[in-house]
């Protein structure tokens, strides 16, 4: 038995575990998001969105984001890369008397890498057709950036408004 002075008082790292133990500090000082973080960005989104600023949502959009509107109405379709997904947006917007649909939220869920909106928009088409539509979306977050969005709403009401 090793005498007193000389055996361990605390843990001791060595080896592998010693590299584990640095990279396990280092994760904490790069800026890996958590759920707090996912559920701010979608809120400043959507915050920024009503001020008719969409550089958040742009910028938080991962390149190869893939945007799923379900349902089988004109505008259902998984819209692959933000290039796509941006002129989706464009499109849509400009099918709009205002230019955007003024959107109220009213749940905000996260949890990992899901973040949950759930809201209501108010708007009108160019054809004068109200468009007042439910919301469920469903984001799912990677390395910071939003790489997956599905978007539940009411089909029937997109069939009357945009055919």
């Amino acid at each position: 038995m090793r005498p007193a002075h000389d055996r361990p008082t605390g843990w001791q790292v060595s080896g592998l575990s010693s590299r584990l133990l640095a990279l396990s500090f280092e994760r904490r000082r790069s800026p890996i998001m958590n759920a707090l973080d996912h559920k701010q960005a979608i809120r400043t989104n959507f915050d920024e969105l009503a001020k008719g600023n969409p550089e958040p949502l742009v910028t938080s959009l991962a390149e190869d984001v893939a945007w799923t509107i379900i349902g089988e109405t004109v505008l259902s379709k998984t819209f692959q890369g933000k290039p796509a997904v941006l002129e989706f947006l464009g499109n849509f917007s400009a099918a709009l008397v205002d230019g955007h649909i003024h959107i109220h939220i009213e749940n905000l869920l996260a949890d990992g890498d899901y973040v949950v909106a759930q809201g209501h928009g108010v708007a009108m088409t160019l054809k004068g057709v109200p468009y007042n539509n439910t919301y469920c979306w469903v984001y799912r977050f990677a390395n910071g950036k939003i790489v997956a969005i599905t978007e539940y709403l009411d089909t029937e009401l997109v069939t009357r408004a945009f055919g």
